[in-house]
């Protein structure tokens, strides 16, 4: 587990703003394509006609913000019940859709683990399912911690993830860089006091950390 890093530990002279740094997982340290489980079992075009049709990207955020995959599935039968077999083929080949870490991603944490900068996660994922993330990408298991919004029944970018993150963690946030991949999320973690980055690439974040005076390699 990492632990906190003494003052010594961080680069002479440069001003340190920075106490944590907090990772979405999702196309920021795993990549995610909800189409892959999909491939070689149906058409493209058949898949975005079905997740159209059943509003997916709702079903989905509410099993991030801790639905049963029952519950959603029932109400996929009972209002679209020709797409139900679709939604199981989903659920039974989720871990296809996690194919494995973002490039790059993993050096990144590795680095800010070794400085002694608290490393956390705040991910947007079903209880049910997240079991898979960590075999797709280990640096997720490098992580002091993740709050994972299936666990808690709050999913960004609901303000009171944020509230829970700084709470359950004694974290500053005004002294915490939270970035993700979605803009509303950022938004929302800015609004609740966090020096909120958009992830673009790790190369970026990496020299936005180093603008912030963390001494890690430059990209």
């Amino acid at each position: 587990m990492p632990t906190h890093g003494p003052a010594d530990r961080r680069r002479a002279g440069a001003p340190v703003t920075v106490d944590a740094v907090v990772f979405d997982l999702g196309n920021v340290l795993v990549r995610w394509d909800p189409y892959l489980p999909f491939v070689g079992r149906m058409d493209r075009a058949e898949v975005e006609a079905m997740f159209d049709e059943i509003d997916f990207p709702t079903i989905n955020h509410g099993l991030d913000a801790g639905r049963p995959w029952s519950e959603a599935r029932a109400e996929v039968l009972r209002r679209y019940p020709q797409r139900a077999d679709a939604f199981d083929l989903y659920r039974a080949h989720f871990a296809e859709a996690i194919p494995g870490p973002v490039d790059g991603s993993e050096p990144l944490v590795r680095d800010l683990v070794r400085i002694g900068i608290r490393v956390l996660g705040l991910t947007n994922w079903s209880a049910e399912t997240f079991h898979h993330a960590e075999p797709a990408a280990p640096a997720i298991g490098l992580l002091e911690d993740v709050l994972v919004s299936g666990e808690v029944g709050i999913a960004k970018p609901d303000p009171r993830i944020f509230r829970l993150l700084a709470s359950r963690y004694e974290l500053d946030p005004a002294r915490t860089v939270f970035t993700d991949d979605s803009a509303p999320n950022v938004a929302a973690a800015a609004a609740e006091g966090f020096d909120a980055v958009l992830f673009t690439d790790p190369d970026e974040l990496r020299t936005d950390l180093v603008r912030r005076g963390l001494p890690i390699p430059a990209a």
